[in-house]
């Protein structure tokens, strides 16, 4: 039997019985919660670890032990706007994480680095991931790992297409 919510509206059956709604059982809703779950723990994490915010966490570990990189290829790496990059770095390098310096070949670009300080905390934020990692792998043996791993590809490759199919729809 359904009910009438305070507002007047009809509830589903669905909701009456406690079932979840139909889109929380599809298989991207399911790997959307992990990933979110995965991502704010990772936040807290490197917050903890590091004092990072998670776009600066994301920048302490994209730019790690490389050469320095332009500002607008970190924005690249990391698939954010680069005024947003530009606000977060300029708190880095207060905080003496990251420093900036002039491109030799082109004097308009500006190149980023890790500084010393920068470098132990994205050593803090690898050992967090593989820590992480580890906790989260242990309850598979190496065939479901493997396993794993190659289903999640194939996924992959298959929502890559349907990315390319809905651009091309626009």
């Amino acid at each position: 039997m359904n009910q009438t919510s305070a507002r007047g509206r009809r509830a589903t059956p669905a909701a009456d019985k406690g079932e979840p709604a139909p889109i929380t059982v599809m298989l991207s809703s399911r790997l959307m919660v992990l990933a979110n779950l995965l991502k704010r723990g990772a936040i807290l994490r490197y917050k903890r670890l590091a004092g990072l915010s998670s776009v600066e966490f994301g920048l302490v570990a994209s730019l790690g032990r490389r050469p320095p990189m332009s500002v607008a290829r970190l924005a690249e790496a990391v698939g954010q706007d680069k005024g947003q990059i530009s606000r977060a770095l300029a708190e880095l390098v207060s905080r003496r994480l990251i420093a900036k310096s002039a491109n030799p070949r082109d004097s308009r670009e500006v190149l980023v680095s890790l500084t010393a300080a920068g470098l132990a905390a994205h050593d803090a934020i690898v050992a967090g991931a593989q820590e992480r990692n580890r906790l989260l792998l242990e309850q598979l043996s190496r065939d479901e790992f493997e396993t794993l791993l190659a289903q999640i590809e194939r996924l992959t490759a298959t929502a890559e297409r349907m990315l390319e199919s809905e651009k091309e729809a626009r």
